[in-house]
C-alpha cells in the first residue's frame, strides 16, 4: 500500500539529500505527559532510548502510556540528511528511519523492559518494511546511548531471535548502532503525539505475535 517505487537500500552519505543547518519548526509541551517534547535536557537519574519500529505514531502512543516514562517524541534517526522533513524521509533519500525518543526513569521501568515491549509490538524480521508500510524509513532499529544499553540490546536480540527460530520464524533484521553516530532529529509538530490529536488515526502494529520469553 505504501512505498512502491521507493529505494530498497539506504543511500550513502554523498547520495543523501543535503538537508539544512537547523530545524524549521519549534516544539512545545507534550500533549499527554505535559513535559517538554524536546528532551535534550534529561532529568537527573533518567536515561534515553531511541528506537525505530515502523510508523512512529503508534509506537509513541504505546510508550507514553508506560509508567516511568517522562517524555516521548517522534523523529528521524539513522540517516545522513541533517534536519530532514517528513516528506524527505518518506522519499527514501535521507537514510533515516522513523524513530521515537523515550526519556525514562530506570528505577521505575528498565531499559530491558522497554526493549521487550519493542520486540513484541513490531515485527523485527521484515527488513525495510512493517506490514503494508514499505520503505527504508520503516526499518527496525535500536540506537543505544550507553554501553550498558548496547549490552542489553544485543543480549535481548539474541534471546528473542532464538525464540523466533524455535518457532520457525524469520531472522531479526534490527539495526543496532550507537546513538552518537546517528543524530536524532525531532519531527514536525503535527506528528508529535499524533494519536492524541487524532484518536482514530492510522496505527500500524505489525508483529510476530510472539511474547518475549521469560527466564525458565
Amino acid at each position: 500500500m505504501f512505498g512502491f517505487g521507493k529505494p530498497a537500500t539506504l543511500p550513502t552519505p554523498d547520495q543523501a539529500l543535503p538537508g539544512r543547518e537547523r530545524s524549521m519548526w519549534s516544539l512545545g509541551e507534550h500533549l499527554v505527559l505535559h513535559t517538554p517534547v524536546v528532551s535534550d535536557e534529561v532529568p537527573a537519574g533518567h536515561e534515553v532510548a531511541v528506537l525505530g519500529l515502523g510508523c512512529f505514531w503508534g509506537a509513541e502512543e504505546i510508550y507514553w502510556q508506560l509508567p516511568g516514562v517522562w517524555s516521548t517524541s517522534v523523529g528521524y534517526a539513522g540517516g545522513s540528511t541533517p534536519n530532514p522533513t517528513y516528506e524527505e524521509v518518506c522519499s527514501g533519500h535521507t537514510g533515516h528511519t522513523e524513530a521515537i525518543r523515550v526519556v525514562f526513569d530506570p528505577t521505575v521501568v528498565s531499559y530491558a523492559d522497554l526493549l521487550k515491549k519493542f520486540f513484541e509490538i513490531h515485527d523485527p524480521t521484515q527488513g525495510m518494511r512493517q506490514g503494508n508500510d514499505v520503505g527504508t524509513q520503516y526499518r527496525s532499529a535500536i540506537y543505544w546511548t550507553t554501553p550498558e544499553q548496547e549490552q542489553t540490546a544485543r543480549e535481548l536480540t539474541q534471546v528473542y531471535g532464538d525464540e523466533l527460530a524455535r518457532r520457525g520464524l524469520g531472522e531479526i533484521t534490527t539495526e543496532i548502532r550507537p546513538a552518537s553516530e546517528t543524530p536524532y532529529f525531532y519531527a514536525e509538530d503535527a506528528h508529535q503525539q499524533y494519536l492524541a490529536k487524532n484518536p482514530f488515526g492510522y496505527r500500524c502494529h505489525a508483529n510476530t505475535g510472539v511474547k518475549f520469553p521469560e527466564p525458565a
